[in-house]
């Protein structure tokens, strides 16, 4: 299956909780049904992105990136590479290179969508966004897109942070709490 083909899978999986999400993966579903480049980052005016909620096993803290051209404190992730397989694979390989955290393990499907203005030369990402669980006592390392990258207590997350990575952590919260219960 491609990665494209994936996605495809994976959105139409997504349980939306909202209307505005309802709408999001619509929306994504239509872009890659006219876009079979969708996934690249050289698709114009979009392409989806994958992201995550690195969060530690209590549920309580979340790891952040000082983004370095942005400015700002956000998930990890971005473009999807040629080398992915799945959409979830390529928000594990981000969330790995952008923290320095190995053995990161993805707690299902995607858990928020979120459209955004794009810094590379699209109009906008399409980002779909995963709850990712950190082995106890990871520490994390800075890579050289960020500017800092640091654990976070998920009620006190540091300014400037964009109210989607606050949306998104509370998913992940949700997502984890779900995955402690089927145990």
């Amino acid at each position: 299956m491609s990665l494209h083909a994936d996605a495809v899978t994976v959105l139409k999986a997504f349980q939306p909780d909202s209307p505005q999400q309802l709408q999001l993966r619509t929306d994504y579903l239509a872009h890659l049904a006219s876009h079979p480049d969708g996934m690249s980052r050289e698709c114009v005016p979009a392409h989806v992105t994958a992201s995550a909620a690195v969060l530690d096993a209590t549920g309580e803290r979340v790891l952040l990136v000082l983004h370095r051209k942005v400015g700002m404190w956000l998930q990890p992730g971005g473009h999807c590479e040629p080398g992915d397989a799945t959409l979830a694979g390529a928000a594990l390989r981000e969330a790995t290179e952008e923290t320095g955290v190995a053995h990161l393990r993805v707690l299902g499907g995607p858990v928020h969508l979120d459209r955004h203005r794009a810094p590379c030369g699209a109009e906008h990402h399409l980002d779909v966004m995963f709850a990712i669980l950190a082995p106890e006592g990871s520490a994390p390392a800075v890579s050289a897109e960020s500017a800092d990258v640091r654990w976070c207590p998920v009620g006190e997350l540091p300014e400037p942070t964009d109210e989607a990575v606050r949306r998104l952590v509370k998913a992940a919260r949700a997502r984890l709490r779900t995955d402690a219960n089927s145990r």
